[in-house]
């Protein structure tokens, strides 16, 4: 098993960490092991079900209670009063896992309606800064703040029919990349996981013959993805 060492979870203990898409799949399995490790995890999604189901799981797991945030990762003005929010509860942020995506359509270039490639591009890309721009300034609060966006293999070997979401994945690791070099400077760290093959729902609308069973499960890939956050 590629579990955590204690060592590991005992260097994530007490710290606070905001996840996107945290109600199912990579972004669900990752806010689980955070908590599960004592870490408090403000947790973002549209579904407060899966929110809900979350927070259950973590104290089931002797972690503390979530903070759940319902909202969508394209409502603006939501996402621009998140960092404020942080500020006032903890004054600083320790984690930030930029976690939710879509997948888009399956389509050449030219088919891919307008409407299609801005939701892509919103989700995956734009997001992201935006989250970045209101978290920045309680990731510089923290003594060693860590970013972890979830990338595909697909940013680095282009396929036929997944343009929009492998463009707005090679787009996401240049924002990553950005925003490494303007806090080289600071204690805060920006780190790329690209899981690889994984049990999601993005996948199995990507790939729909293959069976599940094939292929690792969200909690299987989690202790990598969590590792990049010490």
């Amino acid at each position: 098993m590629n579990a955590l060492s204690p060592q590991e979870r005992a260097a994530l203990a007490g710290r606070t960490a905001v996840v996107t898409g945290a109600s199912r799949g990579i972004g669900y399995a990752a806010a689980t092991l955070l908590g599960a490790c004592g870490v408090h995890v403000i947790a973002l999604a549209r579904t407060v079900a899966g929110l809900e189901d979350l927070d259950d799981a973590i104290r089931t797991a002797g972690g503390p209670p979530a903070t759940l945030v319902p909202i969508d990762v394209t409502d603006g003005p939501g996402i621009d009063r998140l960092g404020a929010s942080i500020h006032e509860r903890w004054g600083q942020l320790d984690l930030f896992v930029g976690n939710a995506g879509v997948l888009g359509p399956v389509s050449p270039l030219g088919h891919i309606k307008a409407k299609a490639w801005a939701e892509v591009m919103d989700v995956n890309l734009s997001a992201n800064w935006r989250l970045l721009r209101t978290l920045d300034p309680v990731l510089r609060a923290a003594p060693a703040a860590r970013v972890v966006f979830v990338t595909s293999g697909l940013a680095q070997e282009p396929r036929p029919f997944f343009g929009a979401y492998q463009i707005s994945k090679v787009a996401l690791e240049a924002l990553a990349g950005t925003y490494a070099l303007e806090t080289a400077t600071t204690p805060i760290e920006v780190r790329l996981f690209s899981p690889g093959p994984v049990r999601t729902a993005l996948r199995a609308r990507a790939r729909p013959g293959e069976d599940p069973a094939t292929v690792p499960a969200p909690a299987d890939i989690a202790p990598d993805l969590v590792r990049l956050c010490i």
